[in-house]
């Protein structure tokens, strides 16, 4: 048999009962006297506020823990509830030694439910839940971020790669590849909540960027990378993506990557400010002379170098291939 709302409360929900409900639901209860600012707590609010327990605490020493940006709101949002009727809901922090709490005050206003100028209500510790919308206000502003940067980056692209080609087809192809890039490499340090994600690994940045370009069902991989542990940040890992984008293309037009035994290694050494980056090519077809260095790519890439990397890069032509050596500032490669 269906039990209506107006039925009694089951027998079997007696005062013990309900405080072990309370209890596992971690609700801390809380009785308000609104002429003496009395209040009496639980243990459990006691334990929220970080206070020893004790039979009654006034409205004051509870304030004094109230953290300084929320006090002045909640003590007006707590006269309020004495002539707002409805259930209310205050949200506030604590503080006590390094440690902040968010907790939800909750009851019933305009004097409803009051016995003997007492009111009654709840205290929750929702600092999870604030956490939890806090990362994802973060997410949301730093997406929003990234996104109006890729437009841009896009927009300057598009550009540039029209004036570099020849035909529809080659700034197709050209944008394409560029763009492509360019989503990897954010794929690969796309944020999360609470500020994790927001870099990746060095190494595992370039093996991403340059897998397009190994044969990996090979006996043996044509691409070598060899760096040390250290993290890339989102901003330097666009502008790294582009750099690394560019001397692939142009390995695989004229240089290593366009042999069947051309050989890519590259490596990295660093020391307290700089990471420098060798572009090794080896194996591809012999180099006459020095090819001049006016295109797009180059451009772009020595504006990432310079603006975004804080950096520079030098070219070694070779018989053997091209050597590349690309200085980046370690602070700015982390952000």
């Amino acid at each position: 048999m269906s039990m209506t709302r107006n039925d009694p409360a089951p027998a079997e929900w007696d005062t013990d009962h309900l405080r072990l409900a309370v209890e596992a639901a971690r609700i801390a209860l809380w009785s308000w006297n609104v002429d003496t600012n009395r209040f009496t707590m639980d243990e459990l609010g006691f334990d929220l506020w970080g206070l020893p327990w004790s039979e009654a605490v006034r409205f004051e020493e509870l304030s004094a823990r109230i953290h300084p940006t929320d006090r002045d709101r909640v003590q007006e949002a707590f006269t309020a509830t004495r002539s707002v009727e409805g259930p209310y809901e205050i949200d506030f922090r604590i503080c006590f030694g390094d440690e902040v709490r968010w907790v939800s005050a909750r009851g019933r206003g305009a004097d409803a439910g009051i016995v003997d100028r007492v009111m009654f209500g709840i205290f929750l510790d929702v600092t999870g839940r604030k956490q939890a919308e806090e990362g994802n206000e973060l997410l949301a502003g730093e997406m929003s971020h990234r996104v109006k940067n890729l437009l841009t980056m896009a927009s300057s692209l598009t550009t540039l790669t029209s004036r570099s080609s020849s035909s529809l087809a080659e700034m197709t192809e050209g944008l394409t590849k560029r763009l492509s890039a360019l989503g990897r490499a954010h794929d690969l340090v796309r944020p999360l909540p609470q500020r994790q994600g927001n870099a990746a690994s060095f190494g595992d940045l370039l093996d991403v960027l340059l897998a397009p370009y190994d044969n990996r069902d090979a006996s043996s991989a044509r691409v070598r990378i060899s760096v040390p542990p250290m993290s890339v940040g989102v901003r330097s890992a666009t502008a790294l993506a582009m750099v690394v984008h560019e001397l692939a293309t142009n390995s695989v037009k004229y240089g290593a990557l366009s042999a069947e035994t051309g050989l890519l290694d590259v490596s990295a050494m660093q020391d307290e400010d700089t990471v420098t980056l060798v572009w090794a090519e080896a194996g591809g077809p012999e180099i006459a002379e020095e090819p001049e260095m006016r295109g797009f790519g180059t451009r772009m890439m020595q504006r990432s170098q310079a603006g975004q990397l804080g950096g520079s890069i030098a070219y070694d032509w070779r018989t053997s291939g091209l050597v590349a050596k690309l200085a980046l500032q370690r602070a700015l490669l982390a952000e």
